[in-house]
């Protein structure tokens, strides 16, 4: 409460390519969360948005990811 008084809040924004499990997603958020805890920011101070992104918006040297990374995938 005191720290969420006197500081801004961490927001951190995660961008990946859609199609990421749900608990990929709750290790994600988790895993981040911890780090901010690590450097003694209580948890409930931390936000973490995960935005996925089709591969078909997301460029990679110069071409969508469809083309450029056909075979990659989003962790799963």
């Amino acid at each position: 409460t005191d720290y969420m008084r006197k500081k801004n809040m961490p927001v951190v924004h995660v961008n990946m390519w859609k199609g990421i499990s749900e608990e990929k997603v709750k290790e994600i958020i988790s895993g981040i969360t911890k780090v901010f805890i690590d450097m003694d920011i209580p948890a409930r101070a931390v936000e973490v948005i995960v935005h996925e992104i089709p591969k078909s918006h997301w460029g990679i040297e110069g071409k969508p990811a469809t083309e450029s990374r056909p075979d990659a995938q989003p962790p799963i």
